[in-house]
């Protein structure tokens, strides 16, 4: 009977934590349903090798706190460091005769370093609540009885060298370490070679010239691929027989190991692009929550604000919501640092009377957002900043009617660059179309996901995908125009669902119009009452 009521306290317990914990994460189904999406993508006898992300130090003994690699979070659910997933195309068979087509290294539970770390799952936890068969401690991965040799491709995304060799022998760099030896990994190893190697075997007379091409931009960009002999004499080549030399010897190389990067690139570009109605809802809640955050700081914002008191009305709101992190370093810049593109210094102390470009998105669950506004501190544009406002506006409305199914990626970017263009001649900031450049010099879309610069294959628009729409006029003090123009950073970037429907912004809350924002910068906040005391 005292046995019977200890574990009904324990059952209880153990339920009361549960209940207290967020309830919609993405299920382990979801992230089974994607390991079998990554199979299918893969070539016959192929095994894909997932390491989990580093651990970063901040300084000392403190480090930052950690975050998943995305692609290791996508396909596991594991949150934890010192990770290793391996995903095999074709069914193996272990010692017992047991088949099985996936595995995974964990850490191992360690009761003195929970006490300080917080708990793990280990291996019983890793099976349990995340739906591995195939689950080990790190430390079993030096003997891992796999023969990477017998495999035609060993795929992996490579490694950036930015880890460190920490105590115990199961770290992430013990098993990268044993991953190299295991895997023959040459020490000289070049993944974007491998790659350029493998585009040059793939190459026919009907597609010569789009590889060649190709292989150029990466000669003209990476300046130690111009030192490689194969690279340059394909490049150079003057007809199809000396191209056919070259990719008979690249054949060779290729032949002496069978490591690859390009495939697990490949494939998760392809899988994540397209988001699962899973996804979809995560996603759309950390849009919304920081489109809240928006209008908040809308109705709060007033000329004696600072950029960092500004920020931290953002993530307030991040947090009341229940979003763990900011998607990306969150921006905040009053005029002149608002044409500073990736600004995140925020320490101007006032505002005043300036713009103040706002970039920030909330992460939620996992999934990144990316909304930026544009507001006048004192609640009011003036006409010249109303005059560049209202052009990116514009040119954002053009970007986001052009994000339709079918259309090429670039599709938002052309439609949002020939308002500017037009626009900035009307004003006499530029004189010709090409000088615009000069003050939207950043692409207008990208994919948002997992990361707030998310994987995609850039192919056409596919349905269910996101997108963001941002074109921006930034024009520094000292530019070549009117000194009336100095100073005004504009950009306004809104999350876009690409349906069959249409584009549907899922940011809208948030207002986009000048007038709209003022109408709202009218409305009381509930940080108008909010005092601290002064201190020294």
């Amino acid at each position: 009977m005292k046995l019977s009521i200890l574990w009904i306290a324990i059952l209880s317990i153990v339920t009361v934590t549960a209940q207290n914990l967020p309830q919609d994460y993405l299920s382990a189904e979801f992230h089974k349903d994607r390991r079998e999406k990554v199979r299918e993508l893969m070539s016959p006898n192929s095994v894909l090798v997932f390491f989990a992300n580093a651990e970063r130090n901040r300084a000392n003994d403190v480090d930052y706190i950690y975050h998943q690699d995305p692609n290791f979070y996508y396909l596991t659910g594991y949150k934890e460091p010192n990770a290793v997933l391996l995903i095999f195309s074709n069914m193996q068979t272990d010692a017992v005769g047991k088949e099985f087509n996936e595995m995974i290294y964990v850490q191992e539970r360690n009761a003195k370093e929970e006490q300080w770390t917080g708990k793990r799952l280990g291996v019983e936890g890793v099976r349990e609540q995340l739906g591995f068969d195939k689950v080990f401690n790190g430390s079993d991965f030096a003997d891992v009885p796999i023969d990477f040799k017998s495999f035609d491709k060993v795929s992996f995304f490579d490694f950036e060298n930015d880890y460190r060799d920490k105590r115990g022998a199961a770290d992430l760099f013990d098993l990268i370490k044993t991953f190299k030896l295991k895997a023959n990994y040459p020490s000289d190893y070049d993944p974007i070679k491998q790659n350029l190697y493998a585009m040059i075997q793939s190459v026919t007379p009907n597609n010569a010239e789009n590889v060649v091409k190709a292989v150029s931009r990466y000669l003209a960009f990476y300046e130690n691929l111009k030192d490689d002999e194969f690279l340059t004499d394909f490049v150079n080549a003057t007809d199809e027989s000396k191209r056919l030399e070259v990719k008979e010897k690249v054949n060779l190389v290729l032949a002496s190991n069978n490591l690859d990067s390009r495939m697990i690139s490949e494939i998760m570009a392809t899988l994540r692009e397209t988001k699962t109605p899973e996804e979809l809802k995560l996603l759309k809640k950390a849009i919304e929550i920081s489109a809240v955050g928006q209008i908040e700081v809308m109705k709060a914002m007033h000329p004696n604000m600072s950029e960092t008191e500004i920020q931290g009305v953002h993530e307030y709101v991040y947090k009341k919501y229940g979003a763990e992190y900011e998607g990306y370093p969150s921006i905040v810049g009053g005029g002149n640092n608002g044409c500073i593109l990736h600004y995140i210094e925020n320490n101007k102390m006032e505002v005043g009377n300036d713009l103040v470009l706002m970039d920030l998105g909330a992460e939620y669950h996992g999934y990144t957002a990316d909304v930026t506004r544009t507001i006048p501190a004192n609640g009011k544009f003036s006409p010249e900043q109303k005059a560049i406002y209202d052009i990116v506006y514009e040119a954002q409305e053009a970007g986001i009617k052009s994000s339709v199914v079918g259309a090429e990626f670039q599709a938002p970017g052309k439609a949002a660059l020939k308002i500017v263009e037009n626009g900035l001649m009307k004003l006499g900031i530029i004189k010709e179309a090409s000088e615009a450049r000069t003050y939207f010099p950043h692409g207008t879309s990208h994919y948002l996901g997992l990361d707030v610069h998310d994987q995609g294959t850039y192919r056409p628009f596919q349905a269910n995908t996101v997108i963001t729409v941002e074109p921006g006029i930034y024009i520094p003090e000292g530019s070549d125009c009117d000194e009336k123009w100095w100073g005004i950073a504009v950009r306004i970037e809104d999350d876009i669902l690409i349906s069959h429907e249409g584009p549907v912004n899922l940011s809208a809350m948030a207002p986009r119009t000048t007038e709209a924002i003022e109408a709202m910068m009218k409305q009381p906040s509930p940080l108008d009452d909010f005092q601290l005391p002064k201190l020294d």
